[in-house]
């Protein structure tokens, strides 16, 4: 008797599914905790663990978003990272794919922040709540002229809505001078305000870094001259998890400064917006492939004996690949343009000018049928109208008249029944059959009634 079970997963398709199972399951978060073997290969990834005093994860940081970090990684430093939950399939691996590092351990200047931010919400510098023009005319940009912030503001307009016209206000972002020469700028164009009434939106950003290099953002005077401002103010100061008291004083605020542009401006074109959205999905899946496949290749470097070989082989995999993915996107677009053209000609049997034309015949039908309506009705009431006339007629005093008598009148329209109603002299009017006399009463005889 066979007791073997049936479904059968191979090593492979185990971790596949555990590794789409964790990617679907676990959003992307913050951690935090202490490096521990920090390992930087010449493929320019960054491997290490993250630990604390009860469990520990691995963790990689890829080339790609590597250059971003500025905060040193070395064993032993206490950081938070945010990152993704995955599995390197090769080897079992449960793993936290970096995006973002950012030193911890800064306690007092949080407090100070705190404490800062109380005071100012108990003043209500945080109560402003007027809606920001959508999109603006002219947007004022206050941020470094050299910074990351400004050209990723400039590129997603550029992207989503060329026409807005943007002014650059360069001013210091961090250190001592930052926060006198953003309150300096904020008062000058509010000034220029009044000349300019095009000028409708302000926005003050920078890229992200630690607290001490945000902290120019979190000035008392900055947040008040911002709370005071007759323009309205959007900040975008820093990364998702960077919130700075000129955020919470501005008008409205956005976790980076592309996300600034994004929500201060709308997209040209519905097809645009989703063709960038499939590309960027298309990137990030063939990122995410290569960043696996880079990753498997670093593992595979420490066992190498022949590294040309097997780079050879890798270098093969990688253009099977890439031609897979472009089979896949030539199949899509075919799909695509073969469901276009069946939803067409569906369309063009579907065309209204078939219904129109049977309307308009109808049409033409029952308008005959009202003429036709109208001719026998016209002609039934002819014919009713000469029986009235035929009876009236007949009843008529002017039939009386055809037969030789007439009707006669004073000169005030009043008929003469008896000799008695004239007088000699009087001119009276004779109604006859045919025509009408004028007539001179000579005398007047009466006769006595029978």
């Amino acid at each position: 008797m066979n007791d073997a079970p049936q479904d059968i997963l191979s090593v492979s398709d185990l971790n596949r599914r555990a590794r789409q199972a964790l990617e679907a399951n676990i959003e992307e978060c913050w951690v935090e905790g202490e490096l521990s073997g920090v390992s930087r290969p010449s493929s320019g990834h960054v491997y290490f663990t993250l630990k604390d005093d009860r469990a520990q994860v691995r963790a990689v940081l890829f080339r790609t978003r590597g250059r971003f970090v500025s905060t040193p990684m070395r064993d032993g430093d206490l950081v938070r990272v945010r990152g993704r939950i995955s599995l390197f399939e090769p080897r079992g691996d449960y793993q936290l794919i970096v995006e973002a590092v950012q030193a911890a351990g800064i306690g007092a200047l949080l407090a100070a922040l705190e404490a800062l931010k109380t005071k100012l919400a108990g003043e209500g510098v945080f109560t402003n709540d007027r809606s920001l023009p959508y999109p603006p005319r002219h947007l004022l940009v206050l941020s470094s002229a050299t910074g990351a912030a400004i050209r990723d503001v400039l590129a997603v307009l550029r992207a989503r809505w060329p026409l807005v016209n943007v002014t650059l206000i360069p001013v210091p972002v961090q250190g001592s001078e930052a926060a006198p020469a953003m309150i300096s700028a904020l008062g000058l164009l509010n000034r220029q305000s009044t000349l300019d009434p095009q000028q409708d939106v302000v926005l003050i950003t920078r890229g992200g870094g630690s607290l001490e290099d945000l902290w120019a953002f979190n000035d008392e005077h900055l947040a008040r001259a911002i709370h005071h401002s007759r323009l309205p103010v959007m900040a975008a100061v820093g990364h998702e998890i960077d919130s700075s008291i000129a955020d919470l004083a501005a008008d409205a605020s956005a976790p980076t400064p592309s996300a600034a542009a994004e929500r201060l401006v709308p997209m040209r074109d519905t097809m645009l917006q989703r063709l960038s959205q499939l590309e960027v999905q298309m990137i990030r899946a063939q990122r995410r492939r290569l960043e696996v496949e880079s990753q498997r290749l670093d593992h595979l470097r420490l066992r190498l004996r022949h590294p040309g070989e097997h780079l050879q082989r890798q270098h093969q995999t990688l253009l099977q690949l890439q031609r897979r993915l472009q089979r896949a996107m030539q199949d899509t677009l075919d799909r695509c343009s073969r469901s276009h053209h069946e939803l067409a000609h569906r369309l063009r049997l579907r065309s209204p000018q078939a219904t129109l034309h049977e309307a308009r015949t109808r049409l033409q039908r029952l308008e005959q049928r009202l003429i036709n309506a109208q001719h026998h009705a016209l002609e039934r009431h002819r014919e009713q109208l000469a029986s009235r006339m035929r009876q009236l007629h007949a009843v008529s005093p002017l039939a009386v008249l055809g037969r030789g008598y007439a009707i006669l009148a004073d000169d005030a329209g009043r008929v003469i029944r008896s000799a008695n109603q004239t007088r000699p002299g009087e001119v009276l009017d004779a109604r006859l059959g045919e025509g009408e006399l004028t007539l001179t009463v000579s005398a007047v005889r009466s006769e006595p009634r029978a």
